[in-house]
C-alpha cells in the first residue's frame, strides 16, 4: 500500500479468527452456563398496574379485545407481555454482542411474505420493538416461546425440550455457516419454499393464497361500479367517516417523501379510495392502525396499506442510547430495523407522523402467512419448525451484527445450548404463573376481557 494511502485509511477489519476469539473471550465475563439461570419471580403488588401501565394512551374501549386475547392462553399473554420480559432481561446485565434485536421474537412473529418479483421468502415479519441490543433478548424470547407455544399446541414436555434443543443447534450452527459467507453472500441469503423443507410448506400455500385480490374477497364488499369499500365489523373494522380519513391522508402526504423514486413513481399511480381502522394482533391492541385501500388502472389493481401507530420500544429504557431513543421517530425505527433485518424488504415499507403519533407504513397482508397452533400440532412440524425458527434468527442477527464474535461466544459444543434449555423452561413456567395471577384478576374484575 502506498505509505500517504496508508495514513488516511481505516485499519483493516480483524481476521475471521481474531472475531472468533474475541466473542470467545467474553464467556469469562458472561459464563455460558449462567445464561440458563432464571429465579423464579412472584411479582410484586405492583404487577397488575405494570400490565395496565404498559398501554397507557391506547385506546380504552379496545382494551378489553387485548385482555381477552391474553387471558385465552399462556402463549397469548406472552404475546401481549413483550414489556415484561424486556424488564425481567434488560436489568440483568447483559452479552455485549449487539445486533438489530426483533424485540418481539416469538413462534409466530416468523412468518411468509411476497419479495418485489412475487417470490415467496420466510423471515421475521414484526418489528414493532426493534432497536440495537443484546443478540440474547431475542434468543431467550423465541426459547421461552417455543416451550410455552409447544405447550399450548399439546406437545409434551419432551418434545418442547427437542425443540428447545433444535432450535439452539440451528442457530449456532447457521452463524458458523454465516460467519464464513462473503459479505454480499449473506446480504443476499433467503429462505424460499425451495431452500425450505417440509414444515414450511403449509404456510407458503397458505400466503400464495393470500393476494391483495382475496383480501378484496374477504375484507370488503364490491359496489356497482366494480370497485369495493371496506366491510363493517365493529370493533374490529370500522370504516372511517371523511373528518377521520383526513389526518391519514395527510400523513400519506408525508409517507410518500419516504420512498425512493422508482417506489414513489409506482404510489402515485395509485389514488385512495377507502380507508378503515382495525384492530391488529395481541400486543398492538389499541394503537392507531389504519387500513387504506387504493386502486390503480382499474377495479382489478387494488393495493392495501397500512398505516399503524409506532410506539417507542419496549427495550428503549435498557438500550446503551436510551436518551437519544426518547427523541426517536418510532415509525422511522421500526421502517429502518425491518430494513437492515430481512432480506427482501416490502418495497412500500416507509414511514410518517401525524395527529402528534408516529406511524409506520406497509403493504397490507400481501402474501402474508405465518404459523399457528394447528400446524405446530401437526405430526413431526413442531420440531422442524423450531429448528427453522434458530436458522432465520442467526441470519438476522448475522446480518445486523457480526456472526463471527456471535459463534465465538455460543461455540460449538452443547453448553450454551443446556443452557437455553434451561432458561425455556424456567421462564416459560413464570410465563404460566404469570399468565394464571393474570387469570384470577380478570375473574375479580380487575380486568375486563372480552372472548377472543
Amino acid at each position: 500500500m502506498r505509505p500517504r494511502l496508508a495514513k488516511i485509511l481505516p485499519p483493516p477489519r480483524p481476521s475471521l479468527a481474531e472475531r472468533t476469539a474475541q466473542g470467545k473471550s467474553l464467556r469469562a465475563r458472561f459464563p455460558r452456563k449462567e445464561q440458563g439461570l432464571w429465579e423464579f419471580d412472584p411479582r410484586g403488588d405492583d404487577f397488575l398496574d405494570g400490565l395496565k401501565s404498559a398501554v397507557a394512551g391506547r385506546r380504552t374501549d379496545l382494551l378489553p379485545i387485548r385482555w381477552g386475547r391474553m387471558v385465552a392462553s399462556p402463549f397469548g399473554f406472552l404475546r401481549g407481555t413483550a414489556h415484561l420480559m424486556a424488564g425481567d432481561l434488560g436489568r440483568r446485565p447483559a452479552i455485549p454482542i449487539e445486533v438489530q434485536v426483533c424485540g418481539d421474537a416469538h413462534l409466530f412473529n416468523l412468518g411468509a411474505y411476497a419479495a418485489p418479483d412475487g417470490h415467496l421468502v420466510f423471515d421475521i415479519n414484526d418489528f414493532d420493538e426493534t432497536c440495537r441490543g443484546s443478540f440474547e433478548w431475542d434468543l431467550k424470547r423465541l426459547v421461552a416461546s417455543c416451550v410455552v407455544g409447544g405447550r399450548s399446541a399439546g406437545e409434551k414436555e419432551g418434545a418442547c425440550r427437542t425443540a428447545v434443543q433444535r432450535l439452539a443447534r440451528a442457530y449456532r450452527e447457521s452463524l458458523a455457516h454465516f460467519s464464513g459467507l462473503r459479505v454480499l453472500e449473506l446480504a443476499r441469503f433467503e429462505i424460499t419454499p425451495r431452500t425450505s423443507g417440509r414444515p414450511l410448506a403449509p404456510i407458503f400455500r397458505r400466503a400464495a393464497r393470500n393476494t391483495p385480490h382475496e383480501l378484496i374477497r374477504r375484507s370488503t364488499l364490491r359496489e356497482g361500479s366494480g370497485f369495493s369499500r371496506f366491510k363493517t365489523d365493529p370493533p374490529l373494522m370500522v370504516p372511517l367517516k371523511a373528518s377521520e380519513a383526513k389526518g391519514v391522508l395527510l400523513g400519506l402526504e408525508a409517507y410518500r417523501g419516504t420512498l425512493g423514486p422508482a417506489r414513489k413513481q409506482a404510489f402515485d399511480a395509485y389514488a385512495p379510495w377507502d380507508l378503515a381502522f382495525r384492530v391488529v394482533g395481541t400486543g398492538s391492541v389499541g394503537v392507531e392502525d389504519y387500513l387504506v385501500l387504493l386502486y390503480g388502472t382499474n377495479a382489478d389493481d387494488p393495493l392495501f396499506l397500512q398505516v399503524k401507530e409506532a410506539d417507542a420500544s419496549c427495550w428503549q429504557p435498557y438500550t446503551r442510547e436510551h436518551r437519544a431513543a426518547l427523541a426517536t421517530h418510532h415509525g422511522r425505527r421500526v421502517a429502518e430495523g425491518q430494513q437492515r433485518t430481512q432480506t427482501v424488504v416490502d418495497p412500500f415499507l416507509g414511514f410518517t407522523a401525524f395527529g402528534g403519533k408516529t406511524f409506520l407504513v406497509r403493504q397490507w397482508s400481501d402474501h402474508k402467512a405465518t404459523a399457528d397452533v394447528r400446524l405446530l400440532a401437526q405430526g413431526g412440524a413442531f420440531l422442524d419448525y423450531a429448528s427453522l425458527c434458530g436458522e432465520v434468527l442467526a441470519k438476522a442477527h448475522a446480518r445486523t451484527g457480526d456472526a463471527a464474535v456471535l459463534c465465538g461466544y455460543c461455540g460449538r459444543g452443547e453448553a450454551f445450548v443446556l443452557a437455553l434449555e434451561h432458561f425455556a423452561f424456567a421462564y416459560a413456567d413464570q410465563v404460566e404463573a404469570d399468565h394464571a395471577r393474570f387469570k384470577k384478576a380478570v375473574k375479580k374484575g380487575i380486568f375486563r376481557a372480552e372472548k377472543a
